[in-house]
């Protein structure tokens, strides 16, 4: 599996394309891209002959689902969320465009998710970690078979994601992940929705909040 990160934006979300070379088959996790991001995307797309299973979604806020229009104009894949996150997504108030960036972005996911099930990519397996605290439906997509965590706002290198945002709980975001983050290997390579990689073990050493 082969991970392109998108990133040319202000706040540093990312947006990730997760594929598989050898079936061609992949997955964009967030669509928070800027419009250079997005010819990136589309070139990239077409240049590897990639083609789009879903749009995976690890929470609902402005800043990761911007683009979503853009990216299923080019993509024609569905939109996945968790089932707790369907509220924000589809208010602009509670998803914070209307106050951030004067837009009603409004979402209806295409597929409902919840905690463990599984999704197929090729011969991987994706499966889904519902750890609420930051949002509600805040979800990471776990690789287990190659060790890839994408994490979405809930775990930053050397940090979590806030919980002073509506619908937040910094108890229950701390808890969710000591429970099903910081028990997975210590070699989990985990992707943010902000920021850089980094490693469970790293987070469990490092990370002043856990």
């Amino acid at each position: 599996m082969k991970i392109q990160n998108f990133n040319s934006n202000t706040m540093r979300q990312n947006t990730y394309l997760y594929f598989d070379e050898k079936s061609g088959e992949g997955v964009i996790i967030d669509a928070g891209c800027s419009n250079a991001d997005m010819k990136g995307i589309s070139a990239f797309i077409s240049e590897n002959n990639i083609s789009i299973k879903g749009i995976l979604l690890t929470h609902g806020h402005y800043d990761h689902i911007i683009a979503i229009d853009e990216v299923k104009k080019i993509t024609s894949a569905p939109v996945y969320s968790h089932e707790a996150e369907v509220r924000m997504l589809e208010n602009p108030d509670i998803n914070l465009s209307s106050l951030r960036i004067n837009k009603n972005l409004m979402v209806t996911p295409d597929h409902i998710l919840k905690d463990g099930d599984v999704l197929q990519l090729a011969d991987t397996v994706l499966r889904i970690l519902h750890i609420p605290g930051h949002t509600p439906g805040g979800v990471c997509y776990y690789d287990e078979k190659n060790g890839n965590l994408f994490t979405g706002d809930v775990l930053f290198k050397e940090s979590i994601g806030r919980t002073d945002l509506p619908a937040g709980n910094h108890s229950e975001l701390i808890n969710n992940i000591a429970e099903k983050i910081m028990t997975l290997p210590d070699d989990t390579k985990a992707y943010p929705g902000h920021g850089s990689c980094t490693a469970v073990g790293h987070e469990k050493e490092r990370n002043p909040f856990l």
